[in-house]
């Protein structure tokens, strides 16, 4: 039987065998909101290394075809990347054991660009919430929660991005972020499975106690950091898909993200 790879993305067997349901890949417009990894990629100030990829091989072999390879090197939370738990939980599962159930699913995309165009430093609060919900109902649990800043349009440049660009110093960051108290709401109350955003932390750029981290952490919710392409998704309708390198005991890794938006 021919294969249809390029139209069925999933099949999911009902455990009776009897039904089957495919998502349709030309019933959905496919939105990339991963940055690239490369030279440019952008790292915490205090990060000891960057992306390196270092060829070892490219061109024609002895048997006549080509071949190429590469070693790369990174750290794990730098670029678009995922957090496990473990990064701020000791004991909390690690990027190798978080559930796949929990990086994906329905997103949220909470829209605060406005206010972070007037404040670089603003945060997420519990009426922002709110007014979201009035506009577009409950944020439901197991949502995957995307603030959107549009701060993506400053990458790469390291000074406007994060605020400062000071090798080693991590004291004067600059952006916006997640405030504590709708970080509490979103995790404790309306138990989401993720928190993502399109600058370098979901925590603001001058936090020293990173409590949004902790308080999510703590509930073994995972955050989704250097996103792009927000603007690109709805409110609410979205699906994303949040994949990163299988680390076994790793506290965090690059991400490849994408959404899914209904035609």
């Amino acid at each position: 039987m021919r294969r249809t790879v390029s139209v069925v993305l999933v099949s999911l067997l009902w455990t009776s065998g009897l039904c089957a349901q495919t998502l349709d890949l030309r019933a959905y417009r496919i939105v990339d909101l991963t940055h690239p990894f490369d030279e440019q990629t952008i790292y915490w100030p205090t990060s000891p290394s960057k992306f390196e990829l270092k060829q070892l091989a490219s061109g024609k072999t002895v048997g006549g075809y080509f071949y190429s390879s590469y070693t790369l090197c990174t750290p794990e939370h730098g670029g678009t990347h995922l957090d496990a738990p473990l990064h701020f939980a000791e004991g909390h599962p690690s990027i190798g054991n978080v559930p796949l159930d929990r990086l994906m699913g329905p997103a949220v995309v909470i829209d605060i660009s406005k206010q972070a165009g007037g404040d670089p430093l603003y945060r997420l609060t519990q009426d922002d919430v709110a007014a979201f919900e009035r506009a577009h109902g409950k944020i439901a649990p197991g949502a995957i929660v995307l603030l959107r800043t549009d701060w993506s349009r400053f990458w790469p440049n390291v000074k406007q991005y994060l605020g400062d660009d000071t090798p080693g110093d991590a004291s004067k960051l600059k952006f916006p972020g997640y405030g504590v108290e709708a970080a509490r709401l979103l995790v404790e109350e309306r138990k989401v499975a993720v928190l993502g955003i399109d600058t370098a932390s979901i925590d603001y750029g001058p936090s020293t106690d990173y409590m949004a981290h902790r308080i999510g952490a703590a509930q073994n919710v995972v955050n989704l950091e250097n996103l792009t392409g927000l603007s690109d998704l709805p409110p609410t309708g979205a699906t994303v898909i949040a994949l990163p390198m299988k680390i076994a005991k790793g506290s965090g890794g690059p991400v490849r993200v994408v959404a899914l938006l209904p035609k």
